[in-house]
């Protein structure tokens, strides 16, 4: 699972919010960090990913409009998860293409049921929200 923001204090906080194992029924999660677009553009096109994470609120490109840029350039991409500041703004997760989203501050229960849910394939027909 890749978890990408440019600040190691947003990345350090998905992390602990979803945790190792998000369900009983999934297998441990094995994180890959990437502070940079260059670093989550290869693990992609790469097919090292099986979920990603990415902050919307990034710098100096968001998780946003990143999300949308895999989902037109990779054909086999992974589900996308957005993380927001406001709770406003998961509307624009419609517009990139996200799988599902989560707000900050992060509720650990609730990230963990929606990265599980991805995983799983429920969540991609609509964005979740948390």
């Amino acid at each position: 699972m890749l978890v990408y923001s440019h600040r190691p204090e947003v990345r350090e906080a998905v992390v602990t919010a979803v945790g190792r194992r998000p369900a009983p029924d999934l297998g441990r999660v094995r994180y890959v960090e990437a502070s940079g677009v260059a670093e989550v553009l290869a693990a992609c096109d790469a097919g090292e990913i099986d979920l990603a994470i990415l902050d919307g609120e990034a710098q100096p490109t968001g998780g946003m409009g990143l999300a949308r840029q895999l989902k037109d350039e990779i054909a086999d991409c992974p589900p996308i998860v957005i993380s927001v500041r406001r709770a406003d703004d998961r509307w624009l997760a419609t517009w990139s293409r996200a799988d599902a989203v989560l707000v900050h501050p992060l509720d650990p229960l609730t990230a963990a049921e929606t990265v599980a849910d991805v995983l799983r394939g429920l969540g991609s027909t609509a964005p979740a929200t948390t």
